[in-house]
């Protein structure tokens, strides 16, 4: 059972007895509780706050609006996630719109919530590694030692042919 928030602005959450139900008599993992919880209660864990349909509560209450509202969003998720697939070898900003895909179910669906926090935190997670002083060092040592190898071979290939491009090299 779906129940909104009473607070301004609080999403809807699913309770832990019915997770993704879509009025097809499916239930996610279950942990025995079954009852239905606010976002924002002291005993609820920060994972499960917010998770739920966000669907609006007129939607909500009447289950053939919310599972035609269900394969909506997922219908437009799915092509704004196509879209970016496609962008991937194209020229275009294809994770981005992955995303985006990505967010567009999360307004609707439980798994997708939680896909889009192990990301956030996955990303926020290599950049704290990327900002790690040692690690940075590293790096800058890298992309140095790179850096002399390409212009010792850029130097070697302009003493051998001049700054002739390969495709006209002929005969050497």
């Amino acid at each position: 059972m779906n129940t909104g928030s009473d607070d301004a602005g609080g999403g809807a959450v699913v309770s832990d007895g019915a997770k993704g139900e879509t009025g097809t008599g499916r239930a996610g993992g279950s942990d025995g509780a079954g009852e239905a919880a606010k976002a924002g209660d002291a005993g609820e864990a920060p994972e499960r706050q917010g998770l739920g349909s966000r669907a609006p509560e007129f939607v909500r209450s009447r289950r053939v609006l919310h599972l035609s509202w269900q394969v909506g969003v997922f219908v437009v998720g799915l092509a704004v996630v196509g879209a970016g697939v496609v962008m991937l070898p194209l020229p275009g900003p294809g994770w981005v719109v992955i995303f985006g895909g990505m967010a567009i179910w999360a307004t609707e669906f439980v798994w997708a919530q939680l896909v889009l926090r192990w990301t956030k935190r996955k990303v926020t997670e290599a950049a704290q590694r990327a900002l790690d002083p040692e690690v940075r060092r590293r790096n800058i040592a890298l992309t140095v030692i790179g850096l002399v190898i390409a212009g010792i071979l850029l130097g070697f290939y302009v003493s051998e042919y001049g700054f002739t491009t390969p495709w006209n090299i002929r005969g050497r």
